[in-house]
């Protein structure tokens, strides 16, 4: 029988499988908190799908998103990336991944870990929404907002209340999940 799944990943294979094995799925290693944050700030005004197809080339072009790295990338790797055609090559957003990994290292050591500051807006729990249509799933929310204000105050670059939002369903922070798909109740 097939599964039912959120209607925005049905109709490509690479959206099928971050959304069955990735999207919404609780994270707490540091690490894959910085690569989706470095993704989604590159995602803003373009498709996810977009993101999702040069994956790959972010990891190699960005050093498997090794924030201690990027966080010393000096003038002559920033305009080598700007010259990848594998990624995104916008200037303000490659120089926004140097300043976020500097930030990302910043709030790990005021707060032990990225994962204890992030999740401390939730307390430490996921939040569970039960839309029934996509059409009900909203693209910020107070919480986002907040969260937003915050990251911005901290010196990240690239993180709007919709970014953010993204970020939180695609680390699991929501379970934005449709009831009717089968990893609603699995995340």
């Amino acid at each position: 029988m097939e599964k039912t799944r959120c209607d925005w990943c049905k109709n490509d294979e690479l959206y099928v499988a971050y959304h069955d094995k990735e999207w919404g799925k609780p994270v707490k290693d540091d690490s894959i908190f910085f690569e989706f944050l470095i993704l989604e700030t590159f995602q803003a005004g373009l498709s996810w799908i977009t993101i999702l197809r040069k994956r790959e080339n972010f990891r190699a072009a960005f050093d498997a998103f090794d924030y201690k790295k990027i966080a010393r990338y000096n003038t002559d790797k920033i305009n080598q990336l700007l010259t990848n055609p594998g990624i995104i090559r916008n200037k303000l957003k490659v120089n926004a991944a140097k300043s976020n990994a500097i930030a990302f290292m910043l709030v790990q050591e005021e707060f032990g870990s990225f994962s204890n500051y992030i999740w401390s807006f939730l307390d430490h729990k996921p939040l569970k929404n039960n839309f029934e249509d996509n059409s009900q799933v909203p693209a910020t929310t107070p919480l986002s907002d907040k969260i937003s204000k915050d990251l911005k105050k901290r010196g990240f670059k690239f993180v709007g209340s919709t970014v953010v939002y993204a970020f939180m369903q695609a680390t699991g922070l929501v379970n934005d999940h449709l009831t009717s798909c089968f990893r609603h109740e699995q995340v």
